[in-house]
């Protein structure tokens, strides 16, 4: 099961879906996805700093201080998560 924690300040990520074997699973590639686009959108469209790190079956952004896009970028990260989450809720968990 993937665990998806956005809080104030930090997205944290942890585990793996389950949902098929290790390489072909959807689910897992769908949240990956979405928060590789959300790093690399708050970068290439923002000044803000923020701090990431993507391991196997752990992702973790830490943030300050966003700015009105960021937040807009968040809250599109959070939607595509819980959509998916709606769909699978076997396999992604939102704490």
């Amino acid at each position: 099961m993937i665990v998806v924690n956005v809080r104030e300040g930090e997205i944290d990520i942890t585990g793996h879906a389950g949902y098929a074997t290790y390489g072909y699973d959807i689910v897992c590639s769908a949240v990956s996805c979405l928060f590789q686009n959300l790093i690399a959108s708050i970068e290439a469209l923002t000044d803000d700093d923020i701090e990431y790190d993507i391991d196997n079956g752990n992702c973790r952004m830490i943030y300050k201080n966003l700015s009105g896009v960021s937040k807009t970028l968040v809250d599109s990260f959070f939607i595509g998560i819980c959509m998916i989450s709606r769909e699978f809720p076997d396999n992604v968990r939102i704490d």
